[in-house]
C-alpha cells in the first residue's frame, strides 16, 4: 500500500468531496487529517485520524492549526486542498468588490495558505505532494461567473508556480478540475439536471490519491480534467 502510514491533511474536509477523500485515503491505509472551517461538522468527520476547525483565511489561526497537525504527527506528506465555494453572480459590470473578494478568500487564499503552512515540512522532508482543486470552468468559463472563474485560475496558476519552484525536490505539485460533483447540494440547486453524467465525489477522491502517489515523480504542475460526462 504506497499510501500507508503517509499524514494526509485534507481541507475541506467536512464537505462531500473531502469526506470522500478522507474515506479514500483512510482506505488506503494512509492517515488522513481533516481541517474545516465548520467545527461541529468537522468533528463529525468519523474516518479522519484527528480533526481541526480553521478558518484558512486566517494566517495566524492556520498556521497554529498546521503547527499542531505537526506536531501531533510529525510529519505532513501530503496536501489535499479541496476548501472552496461556488456563487453565481452578475454580469462582470454589475458584480461588486465584496462579489470578487469572496471568491478569492474562499477559493484562492484558502490553497494559498495551506500550501504556505505545509511546504516547510515538506522541504524539511524533502517529500511531499500537494493537490489542489480548480475548476472546469478554469478551462470553459460561463458567463456571470467572473469573480469563481478568476478565483479558481488563480489556483492553477499558483500550482504552476509552486511546481516550478519545486522542481529540484520530491515535492510535486498538481491540481484537479473538476467538472460538475455530484454532491447533496449540487442536486438541490439543479433537481432537473442529468445527475447520471455527474462526477461521483469518489472518482475525484481516486485521482487526488493517484497525484499523491510517492511513485508519482513526473506529472508536475499538470491540470488534470475529471469531468466524467458532464
Amino acid at each position: 500500500m504506497p499510501l500507508e502510514g503517509r499524514i494526509a491533511i485534507i481541507t475541506g474536509a467536512a464537505g462531500a468531496l473531502g469526506q470522500a477523500t478522507v474515506r479514500h485515503f483512510r482506505q488506503l491505509d494512509a492517515i488522513p487529517v481533516a481541517i474545516d472551517l465548520d467545527a461541529d461538522r468537522v468533528g463529525a468527520v468519523s474516518d479522519a485520524a484527528s480533526a481541526h476547525p480553521c478558518d484558512l483565511t486566517d494566517e495566524t489561526a492556520a498556521r497554529r492549526t498546521f503547527e499542531a497537525i505537526l506536531h501531533k504527527h510529525g510529519r505532513i506528506d501530503i496536501l489535499a486542498n479541496i476548501a472552496g465555494g461556488f456563487s453565481m453572480g452578475a454580469r462582470l459590470e454589475e458584480t461588486t468588490r465584496d462579489d470578487w473578494l469572496a471568491m478569492l478568500q474562499i477559493n484562492a487564499v484558502t490553497a494559498w495558505m495551506a500550501c504556505a503552512c505545509a511546504l516547510p515540512a515538506m522541504r524539511d522532508a524533502n517529500f511531499g505532494r500537494i493537490v489542489n482543486i480548480g475548476a472546469r470552468a478554469v478551462r470553459r468559463p460561463a458567463a456571470k461567473m467572473a469573480p469563481y472563474c478568476v478565483s479558481k485560475a488563480a489556483v492553477v496558476t499558483m500550482t504552476e508556480v509552486l511546481a516550478l519552484e519545486c522542481a529540484d525536490t520530491d515535492i510535486i505539485v498538481n491540481c484537479i478540475l473538476p467538472g460538475t460533483i455530484d454532491t447533496p447540494r449540487n442536486r438541490a440547486d439543479m433537481p432537473h439536471a442529468d445527475h447520471s453524467k455527474w462526477v461521483p465525489p469518489e472518482d475525484i477522491a481516486a485521482v487526488i490519491a493517484s497525484l499523491a502517489d510517492p511513485s508519482n515523480r513526473s506529472i508536475r504542475g499538470a491540470a488534470v480534467p475529471v469531468y466524467g460526462r458532464s
